[in-house]
């Protein structure tokens, strides 16, 4: 397996974020900092600052998955990594929040927006 086959396995798409959300099957995490959610984020979903993640990766779930999401990916790939590495089943929303936004879904609260980090 070369290193864009380990990169597809860690990512998946709006859509199926979207389904796992409804269903209650995963728990999302958005990774951005406070002002940044503030300004917009998917209803539904957690928040804990990449820099905090470490320290608060004891309370997430271990037995589904977690699915982490930021701006527009690079930030919740490295969340995902470091947390497949600790044997969590996790992954990374691919194209972030921009892909969220740019394909018509709905950001919370109304009116929201994706923010410049």
């Amino acid at each position: 397996m070369g290193a864009g086959d380990a990169l597809n396995e860690l990512e998946v798409d709006p859509e199926r974020v979207r389904g796992w959300l409804a269903e209650e099957g995963a728990d999302v995490i958005d990774v951005r900092e406070t002002y940044e959610r503030d300004a917009g984020h998917i209803a539904g979903t957690h928040h804990v600052e990449l820099v905090e993640l470490s320290a608060q990766a004891q309370t997430l779930p271990q037995d589904r998955p977690v699915v982490f999401y930021c701006r527009v990916g690079n930030r919740s790939l490295m969340a995902a990594q470091a947390l497949r590495a600790s044997g969590y089943e996790a992954y990374s929303m691919g194209g972030g929040l921009v892909r969220w936004a740019q394909e018509d879904r709905p950001l919370f609260p109304a009116g929201g927006y994706v923010a410049d980090h």
